[in-house]
């Protein structure tokens, strides 16, 4: 089980990047557009850089929803490699199942 702290964090993080993604994809298409003047692309550089730095999506972890377990972490199941292997065993996520010859 991992650190709730550390848990808590990256749930800090995850509502953050939700609150600001909108503000951070229009000064991200302001400072790639070519034909707006250099000034106006270097203001929108400023306030992306004032925003927090935790509303970056590059700054969420992914985590198991089971135990917070950071590493060998399945997408697919949002779950880590040992907590997939438990449930699968007990027959708790349908359509898995342990291999056995």
């Amino acid at each position: 089980m991992a650190k709730i702290s550390a848990i808590e964090t990256n749930l800090r993080r995850q509502k953050l990047v939700a609150k600001y993604a909108g503000k951070r994809a229009e000064l991200k298409d302001l400072i790639g557009d070519q034909t707006q003047p250099p000034e106006v692309r270097f203001a929108a550089t400023l306030a992306l850089a004032k925003l927090p730095r935790n509303s970056s999506k590059t700054r969420v972890r992914n985590r198991c929803l089971v135990t917070g377990r950071p590493r060998a972490y399945y997408r697919k199941f949002k779950m880590s490699r040992i907590a997939l292997r438990d449930l699968a065993s007990t027959g708790m996520i349908p359509g898995v199942t342990k291999s056995s010859w």
